[in-house]
Order: structure tokens, then C-alpha cells, then sequence
């Protein structure tokens, strides 16, 4: 993150940038405390990567933070720890961790319990006056580890992997999973409907809905993969015919 022209070379941290264990944290000498000992935390929320805030952790709140599972920082206008939401409620539940290239920034993944910013909108970025909460998200930037896991098995194709399986039986083999998952999606879909006409309890039929759709979104990604399609191929056409007139 060092943006300061006229600043030295950063030092090297030992290739520790990227994903950091939430149990062990990274090691305090990887970080680069700046003046007072502290290190910029960006915040972003998981479902959609969207940017939050922008705090100050010490070593204590870092600590702390990992500790909990909800984001500390170091209050610099009251000089001491403060747990994000503390007296709003609307704390930061920390899911991923990463380090920046420099080791001078964390990049703290969270799930925001409400709004993040006093003004009582979601974001500090944002204008007054927008929707406080973010509940139209539907996390669909978690595709992204998805897909990349899906490309690397295409990549590397490890023995024993599930998705190498699908990969190594081409076209046939995958697409035929696809077929299948597809009509397992409608057969659900339809369980669920009858237990919305008998007016029972649909959280059963719902949460196997959900799970016969996550097979089928999975499966067609593999197929993309042996295709060597990626998806941001697929979103090409989807933005396409949303921009036409009359587009869904």
C-alpha cells in the first residue's frame, strides 16, 4: 500500500502477503506499524466486496480482534481500544484476513450486523442518505473462490479431487452432471411449491432447494473449465442483453 513517492524501497516481509490464518494472525514482524504503532485496516464486506471503512489497528486490536471475531481498532481521537459497534451494536464480524504486499495495510473481510457508519449509512463512502443496509447483496463475489479453485484443479489436476474426476471425463461427463443437476433443481422447485400450497413449514423444501441449485451453479462452472470458458465470458452476455431495450 506504500503510495509515498518520495518513501524508500519497502522492505521485504518474507512473501507473507495474502490470506492470513484467523486462529495464529500473522506474525507482528511481518506488519509494518507505521507512527504510534499502527497499521491501516480497509474493511469490505464478504458478500460483495464492497469497501466499508478505513481503520487503525495496534498490535492490541489486531489481538483482540482475532480473538473475538469482531473488528477492533485503536481509537486515536480517545487513545484507546474500541470494538466497532461497541455502543450501535452494528459490529463487524470478521470472516478473511489478508496483508498487503508492503505488510503497511490489512484487508479485513467482515459481516457487517448493520450499518457501518455513524451517519447510519452502509458504507463511510457513501452519500447521505443512502439505503443504510446492504441486504440486497447476495454474495456472489464468493464466486470468485469458488471459480478460482475450479480453475486451479483445472490447472494442476490433483488425483483424488472430484472436480479433476468431472475434468478428466470431458464434455460427456460433466455436462451430463449438469443435465442431471438440472432436473434435480426442478424436482425440488416443485416439492417446494407443494409444501407452499399445504401451507406447511417450507425451511426443509427450501434448504434442499438451495442445495440442488448450489450443485447445479458448481457443475456448470466445471463445465465452463473443460470448455476453458471463463465466466467473465458468460457475464459479458448477461450485461449485453440487460442493456438492450426491453432487456431483463
Amino acid at each position: 500500500m506504500n503510495v509515498d513517492a518520495g518513501a524508500s524501497e519497502p522492505r521485504a516481509i518474507g512473501g507473507l502477503a495474502g490470506p492470513v490464518d484467523l486462529v495464529a494472525g500473522p506474525p507482528s514482524e511481518a506488519i509494518a506499524w507505521g507512527d504510534g504503532g499502527l497499521v491501516a485496516g480497509v474493511v469490505q464486506d464478504v458478500a460483495d466486496g464492497r469497501v466499508l471503512m478505513v481503520g487503525w489497528l495496534d498490535a492490541e486490536a489486531l489481538a483482540a480482534t482475532l480473538a473475538t471475531g469482531e473488528v477492533h481498532f485503536r481509537s486515536r481521537s480517545r487513545n484507546r481500544l474500541w470494538r466497532k459497534g461497541e455502543s450501535s451494536g452494528n459490529v463487524l464480524r470478521l470472516r478473511t484476513l489478508a496483508l498487503d504486499c508492503d505488510g503497511d495495510a490489512l484487508l479485513l473481510g467482515v459481516e457487517p450486523a448493520g450499518p457501518t457508519c455513524h451517519r447510519n449509512v452502509r458504507s463511510c463512502f457513501d452519500a447521505d442518505g443512502q439505503p443504510a443496509a446492504g441486504a440486497d447483496a447476495q454474495g456472489f463475489a464468493w464466486l470468485e473462490a469458488l471459480w478460482a479453485t475450479i480453475a486451479s484443479r483445472a490447472a494442476e489436476r490433483p488425483t483424488g479431487s472430484y472436480t479433476t474426476t468431472l475434468l478428466d471425463g470431458g464434455v460427456d461427463v460433466a455436462g451430463r452432471k449438469v443435465a442431471e443437476e438440472a432436473t434435480e433443481v426442478l424436482l425440488a422447485a416443485k416439492n417446494d411449491e407443494s409444501a407452499e400450497r399445504a401451507g406447511l413449514d417450507r425451511a426443509e423444501t427450501g434448504r434442499l432447494l438451495a442445495g440442488e441449485a448450489a450443485d447445479l451453479v458448481y457443475h456448470a462452472l466445471v463445465l465452463l473449465a473443460e470448455r476453458d470458458l471463463a465466466p467473465v465470458d458468460v457475464l459479458a452476455v448477461l450485461r449485453d442483453r440487460h442493456g438492450r431495450p426491453g432487456g431483463r
